[in-house]
């Protein structure tokens, strides 16, 4: 509120001094007045005053409106202040809120959010199946007792296997006179795709069972593989895995996953298999492709590397080589495909056979019937301008490891770091 007149009580604003002179001059004394009166100077605002009360009763009224003014400052100062204290909180809540969101999103996508594994995954796509009509009961009740089945064994049940493709294309290459100079082929390799139960996630698992389906039909593995002489079925291998972590294979992964897999959908990777597999006592190696090395953000050092692993030792003359060596597990973000074998075309370049998980039996099945032209290769091709993701891992079986080269291995893992390709 504006000051008020001490004699009058009127509100007069900033024009306190003016209206005190024009309405009460004869209380005051004019300055320098020579009459003999006592006079009394403002300290603020040097207005004159005759009588003392007078003066006492101005000066108040200056020291309440500056109480006033520096009162609304600080008032001022404090809003701004739990205003800017309030924003910020705000906002660090919906940053935590987000990042809450981001990891359930993330643990979603990688099999983490304790929503179940095969067995759970397997039951909810068949009984959508069932209630979109395109399966009946009677068939629900029989897959279920099979799968059921299938996990009590610990033995894949086959039904996403496809055989008999790697001896098709090694008939189909000598026949074919057109563009292949030259062909490599991985000793028998089955494949497996991804099911009901493990859709969306399985690729990792699935990859193993083709790697593990040419190593089984190879003699040189037999001791290894001696407790393995069947597929296992995905919740199998994820216990395999728990057990190579139990060893103390890959401590710094296994705590990625707090030590556990069975009855989750988790994601796999290079590591594991590498895991895995040593843990069985087969030597194999993670080679990390961390940086494209051609054009267009292209691979060709990958290719120019699975080239010489498989013409290593090999006949080079014969156009068709059907050799001894096992697939290759292919990692990239978000997918893993496996190596089965490499075309040279007669203008040198190289072209990938690749298994993947995400193709079906239906689509596999045509590779068994190849034409002369060749139409259904496409599910397998893959020429260095196909595979431009930014990073590639490989993980490469090369032999059989000692127990005593096992344990090194072991304690190795446990700083594991894999090969990077410059």
């Amino acid at each position: 509120a504006p000051p008020e007149c001490p004699f009058c009580g009127e509100a007069a604003g900033r024009e306190l001094e003016e209206h005190v002179r024009a309405r009460h001059g004869h209380l005051l004394g004019a300055p320098g007045a020579g009459n003999g009166e006592q006079l009394y100077e403002c300290p603020m605002c040097s207005l004159t005053c005759t009588n003392i009360q007078i003066l006492e009763e101005h000066v108040d009224l200056h020291l309440e409106e500056h109480s006033f003014s520096e009162g609304g400052n600080i008032r001022d100062l404090e809003l701004a202040q739990r205003l800017q204290t309030e924003e910020d909180e705000r906002q660090r809540s919906e940053e935590e809120k987000r990042e809450r969101e981001e990891f359930k999103k993330l643990q979603r996508q990688y099999g983490l959010d304790n929503s179940g594994g095969f067995k759970q995954q397997f039951l909810r796509n068949m009984e959508r199946e069932v209630d979109r009509g395109r399966m009946q009961p009677f068939e629900y009740h029989k897959r279920k007792a099979d799968m059921m089945e299938s996990l009590a064994s610990g033995i894949d049940d086959g039904k996403t296997k496809t055989s008999g493709v790697i001896e098709a294309l090694c008939k189909y290459y000598q026949n074919e006179n057109k563009d292949v100079r030259r062909v490599w082929l991985s000793a028998g390799v089955d494949h497996f795709h991804s099911s009901l139960g493990d859709r969306g996630w399985g690729c990792g698992y699935r990859n193993f069972q083709m790697l593990l389906s040419s190593l089984l039909q190879n003699s040189f593995y037999n001791d290894c593989l001696r407790d393995t002489t069947l597929i296992p079925s995905i919740p199998k291998i994820q216990s395999m895995i728990e057990d190579a972590w139990r060893e103390g294979f890959d401590p710094h992964g296994a705590s990625h996953f707090s030590n556990r897999l069975h009855g989750s959908k988790a994601w796999i990777g290079a590591c594991e298999i590498y895991s895995l597999l040593t843990s069985l006592r087969i030597k194999c190696q993670i080679i990390d492709f961390h940086k494209p090395t051609g054009p267009m953000g292209t691979h060709p050092r990958l290719f120019e590397w699975i080239l010489h692993y498989y013409s290593t030792d090999n006949e080079a003359g014969a156009k068709v080589v059907c050799t001894s060596k096992p697939p290759i597990y292919l990692q990239h973000q978000g997918h893993s495909r496996t190596v089965v074998g490499i075309e040279e075309k007669k203008n040198k370049s190289l072209c990938l056979l690749l298994f993947d998980p995400g193709c079906s039996s239906q689509e596999m099945q045509k590779l068994l019937k190849l034409n002369s032209d060749g139409t259904a290769l496409k599910l397998l091709r893959k020429f260095v301008g196909s595979l431009k993701e930014k990073q590639y891992q490989i993980v490469a079986v090369d032999g059989v490891l000692s127990s005593e080269e096992k344990a090194a291995r072991c304690r190795a893992s446990q700083v594991l770091t894999s090969e990077k390709i410059p």
